[in-house]
């Protein structure tokens, strides 16, 4: 059985160079999302979604694979961030961050498998985040590129993108700043670590 890795099949979605901004057109895809608020570090409920994130997910691989001899390589894990005050995020201000933080499933999973793979991810975890959903998202035109090194060093690119990039292009906000996170924070140094950054952008009026 061939194993799906959607990083290779979706190839100019997750492999942006370093150092530069190009432009991306990001299909509608499915996922698997919970929105929040406050400092991912601190506040318990990012950790719990996070936790249901991952249970829903590798239950709808194992059910994919068993049902539709379909399987593939559990995708990253994803995060739309912002903030009511947009500075706050560029002067990591974590405690006024709002998120909502997602994992992509194949087209070919259904709604009946996902609410199948919920009632088994409640038993391990218990209560299920109130926004835990499978929702299609779409982000068309983006900028992104590749950011390596610790989350906390992102501002100095996020600002280059916001006052320079974008104003040079005539591009405006389309969305929600977006990250995908490549490394396991866990297991990587965090001069190491690689995360895509990413902006949905639309020409300016």
């Amino acid at each position: 059985m061939e194993k799906i890795d959607f990083k290779k099949a979706l190839k100019p979605l997750y492999s942006p160079p370093a150092g530069a901004f190009v432009c991306v057109d990001v299909p509608e895809m499915q996922f698997v999302q919970v929105d929040g608020a406050g400092d991912p570090n601190r506040a318990p409920a990012y950790r719990i979604a996070v936790e249901w994130l991952y249970g829903i997910s590798y239950a709808l691989k194992f059910a994919s694979k068993a049902a539709l001899s379909k399987d593939y390589v559990v995708p990253p894990l994803e995060a739309l961030w912002w903030a009511d005050d947009p500075s706050d995020f560029i002067r990591r201000n974590k405690d006024r961050w709002c998120w909502t933080i997602m994992i992509m499933v194949p087209a070919f999973v259904t709604r009946d498998m996902f609410n199948s793979a919920v009632d088994k991810t409640g038993i391990k975890h218990g209560q299920m985040p109130d926004s835990l959903r499978l929702e299609r998202y779409a982000e068309g035109l983006s900028l992104q590129t590749m950011h390596i090194g610790s989350y906390d060093d992102e501002a100095p690119t996020l600002a280059r993108l916001h006052d320079a990039v974008m104003p040079a292009a005539e591009l405006d906000f389309n969305g929600h700043h977006h990250e995908i996170y490549l490394s396991d924070p866990r297991k990587t140094a965090p001069a190491r670590l690689k995360t895509i950054l990413r902006q949905p952008v639309r020409p300016r009026r």
